[in-house]
């Protein structure tokens, strides 16, 4: 679809599916055989540490097919979907690649509580395992986006369902809800991937992510079966699935406003390379001749 056909299909779809966890389900299923494209957006032209834009409707990868699906979903218009967007993608909405929801776990899950609540912990019970992260994003900004910043060091520890009790949990899950793959190597667990829960006609819990070669709708058994694939070919070194976090699509979802943007400082004002140096040659020449 163009932009145009978005911004219709968007405000039909608010009217023809009035409960959100189904149009959730709607809207991402409409998706299904998207080409997958790793690390697709950008801040261009907000920012210009890349040429990527702020959207893509050709194809997604996994967080970008979320994202979208929910800002869809919440949206009334396209004007409403690309500001609804840029407000689940960023802290507070305030677009910039220091202010982009990079860590699942930490800043997408954190920063969208208002959209969905973490219930992995009670869905897994009192037994629930869980993992310690430590996030250096100074160090991350640094070095994937030659961003300089002052963002302390943060840890955090994370439950999560094994993935041998997802089975016992399913039926709780409903239509919209989150899904984060927590994977291990190495020691270090983290959120890999991610995907919306949606329910067939039989009632069965589906996954429904964007991953290599294209957008899908699985089951769980058949995920397992892609992943045991992957770490058969991986090796020993490569890494493993460990388990779930899910995430509850609230009930009541009130859209916190977005933070004010940060205007641009006032330009500088920039010298060509040969004035200064005339510049420079004629005060060295005044001062000479004060000297004299």
């Amino acid at each position: 679809m163009t932009p145009a056909e978005v911004g219709r299909y968007i405000a039909y779809m608010h009217t023809a599916e009035p409960d959100l966890r189904k149009r959730i389900a709607a809207i991402g299923r409409k998706n299904i055989g998207q080409p997958y494209v790793l690390n697709l957006l950008g801040e261009y032209p907000y920012e210009l540490h890349d040429n990527l834009p702020m959207f893509s409707l050709q194809a997604s990868d996994c967080v970008v097919f979320a994202e979208h699906t929910y800002a869809m979903a919440l949206s009334q218009s396209w004007e409403e979907f690309f500001w609804m967007l840029q407000r689940i993608r960023y802290k507070d909405g305030v677009i910039g690649v220091a202010t982009r929801n990079h860590y699942t776990e930490v800043d997408w899950n954190v920063n969208n509580a208002w959209l969905v609540s973490d219930v992995s912990a009670l869905l897994a019970g009192t037994d629930a395992p869980a993992y310690e992260m430590k996030i250096d994003r100074a160090a991350f900004l640094k070095m994937r986006h030659n961003t300089a910043s002052s963002i302390p060091v943060q840890l955090s520890q994370e439950a999560y369902v094994a993935k041998d009790r997802v089975a016992s949990v399913a039926a709780q899950l409903q239509d919209g809800d989150l899904v984060n793959v927590i994977s291990t190597r190495g020691g270090k667990f983290w959120a890999s991937h991610v995907g919306i829960i949606v329910v067939d006609a039989n009632g069965q819990r589906n996954f429904l992510n964007s991953a290599e070669p294209q957008v899908r709708e699985e089951s769980f058994e058949a995920f397992f079966a892609r992943t045991a694939a992957r770490e058969e070919r991986n090796g020993k070194n490569g890494m493993k699935l460990a388990g779930f976090k899910f995430l509850r699509l609230n009930d009541h979802i009130v859209v916190p406003p977005a933070a004010p943007q940060p205007r641009p400082g006032p330009p500088v004002a920039v010298v060509p390379k040969a004035t200064a140096t005339v510049s420079a040659t004629a005060a060295i020449k005044g001062q000479a001749a004060a000297i004299r």
